[in-house]
């Protein structure tokens, strides 16, 4: 059983996916080829937005906005605590300073009441500028936009949608990557659109701004390439990895119809024996994770692991105890939830190809451990 089943989609579109690879292969257009534009174009239709500008990884994608809006030293930015590192490493390293916020229970995306608390401490410390937000998506649902874009609005903010575990996912029937100043996303091959290797995109409505970050993502060039018109990175992505996620763009939606009815399986199987993931009204998760809290954790992931069941641990530790960035700033009244969850969250094997047959095992197993436990 696969934690994630890369192989299982792979087999889905093989001839397609061989095909792709083979046209760059024989025609050389290794960089900035025909397929990255196509790709682009096709993703903007789906994700409902004017521009997308693909580039090498997800943090870049993070990182090229900072950089476009000229965000840095004595800046702060806000950002949740509960989540991958990618999320606070980029504003460290435009110079700005991360400050953490908690995230909501039930949905583990970033604490909107906390979020203005932190936004007033920093103010009112008068050391830094706030500037921006970055929420995250976390594992696949979409946070809430319409109060963080409210907080943003008020306090003159830019909101970077963390779009990186979310592609597929739509909130109030707009799609994840639309919401904010500026979605970004990763293609690492685990996500709901990987590819074969690192990539990323960043979406967004401002034409202005698209064109800034196309340069930024290119050597900050200006006419050409040899005309450096700003600081910029060597982010582009490849014409092979554009043609890959052509082809897989081309299923996502069957796979997030596909992955809706799994995590409405899981939630009905365990619903009365573990926390399960909340759906707010309106909602479409793209379900990266599917995640399940219980008491003793580590004893049943240990179970799972027996019986042959992979589940992984998102996260181990919050960001604002971690030694790279626990000297960073907090909001006020402490991270109790992001400090709690790490003993409590686990998460169970995720995609559109699991059957339902090893779903009931999976479930099955997790149900005899806790009622034996009881």
């Amino acid at each position: 059983m696969q934690f994630i089943d890369l192989g299982a989609q792979r087999e889905r579109i093989s001839d397609k996916l061989d095909a792709a690879i083979a046209k760059v292969v024989r025609e050389g257009k290794y960089i900035l080829g025909p397929e990255v534009g196509e790709f682009e174009k096709r993703l903007a239709e789906y994700i409902g937005v004017e521009h997308v500008v693909a580039c090498a990884n997800g943090t870049d994608a993070l990182q090229i906005p900072l950089m476009a809006k000229g965000i840095g030293p004595g800046d702060a930015v806000f950002v949740p605590s509960f989540t991958f590192a990618a999320t606070a490493e980029v504003v460290a390293l435009v110079g700005a300073e991360p400050v953490f916020v908690d995230v909501d229970p039930d949905t583990y995306n970033i604490n909107v009441e906390q979020l203005q608390a932190a936004v007033d401490a920093v103010r009112a410390e008068g050391r830094l500028q706030p500037k921006a937000i970055i929420p995250v998506d976390l594992f696949g649902l979409a946070a809430n936009y319409t109060s963080i874009s409210s907080v943003a609005a008020k306090e003159g903010l830019f909101v970077i949608e963390d779009a990186a575990q979310s592609i597929g996912g739509k909130r109030d029937n707009a799609m994840c990557g639309a919401f904010g100043d500026v979605g970004a996303t990763s293609f690492y091959p685990a996500k709901p659109l990987g590819c074969y290797g690192d990539g990323g995109a960043i979406f967004t409505n401002n034409g202005e701004l698209a064109e800034i970050m196309r340069s930024v993502l290119f050597h900050g060039k200006g006419e050409t390439q040899y005309d450096n018109v700003r600081i910029g990175l060597n982010s582009r992505l490849d014409t092979i990895q554009a043609a890959i996620l052509i082809e897989k763009l081309a299923i996502l939606e069957d796979e997030m119809e596909t992955r809706q009815v799994v995590a409405k399986r899981y939630a009905a199987g365990l619903r009365d024996i573990a926390k399960v993931a909340v759906m707010p009204e309106g909602s479409r998760s793209a379900w990266a994770q599917y995640a399940i809290e219980v008491d003793d954790r580590d004893a049943l992931k240990a179970h799972l692991q027996a019986n042959g069941i992979p589940s992984v641990i998102y996260y181990v530790k919050p960001l604002h105890l971690q030694d790279a960035y626990k000297h960073y700033g907090r909001a006020p009244g402490g991270l109790v939830v992001s400090e709690t969850l790490p003993k409590n969250i686990l998460c169970l094997p995720m995609h559109p190809y699991l059957s339902a047959d090893d779903q009931d095992r999976i479930i099955g197993t997790i149900r005899d451990f806790q009622e034996k436990g009881a």
